[in-house]
């Protein structure tokens, strides 16, 4: 199965930050077997927000720093049609508020794609069984 990382994810993981064993097991194992570790469109946009707010501290711009992370072996860029976003609008369940999560959550789901992610509201929609997400 496909993983996509969310934004947490992927800041970690560029920072080499350590992260959980099942998120480390499941990013070797996407690549030995030739899956693709896809990041969001959505995840730009993000980025973005957490420099102009002061949230993140990058040594070079957001748009950079987005360029470098698809550099990344084995890493691609999911796509964001309007189907996700649509779909976005109507997931199941008790919903993460966050716009973006919601994006998250729905290309998660139109692609099959397992989440990584330490984000509380997506691990407790993933545990209400309308995405499968692993805990980094």
């Amino acid at each position: 199965m496909s993983l996509l990382l969310d934004t947490c994810a992927a800041i970690w993981l560029t920072n080499a930050d350590p992260i959980s064993d099942e998120a480390s097991d499941a990013l070797q194992q996407t690549r030995h077997s030739g899956e693709a570790v896809y990041v969001s469109p959505i995840t730009a946009w993000e980025m973005g927000l957490l420099a102009a707010r002061g949230r993140v501290s990058l040594l070079m711009t957001p748009q950079r720093w987005f360029e470098r992370l698809l550099e990344a072996p084995g890493l691609q860029l999911s796509e964001m049609t309007p189907n996700v976003l649509i779909a976005s609008s109507f997931l199941p369940g008790k919903l993460p508020g966050d716009p973006a999560d919601r994006i998250i959550a729905a290309t998660a789901r139109e692609f099959g794609y397992k989440l990584v992610t330490r984000d509380r509201p997506l691990l407790e929609y993933a545990k209400q069984g309308h995405i499968q997400a692993i805990p980094c």
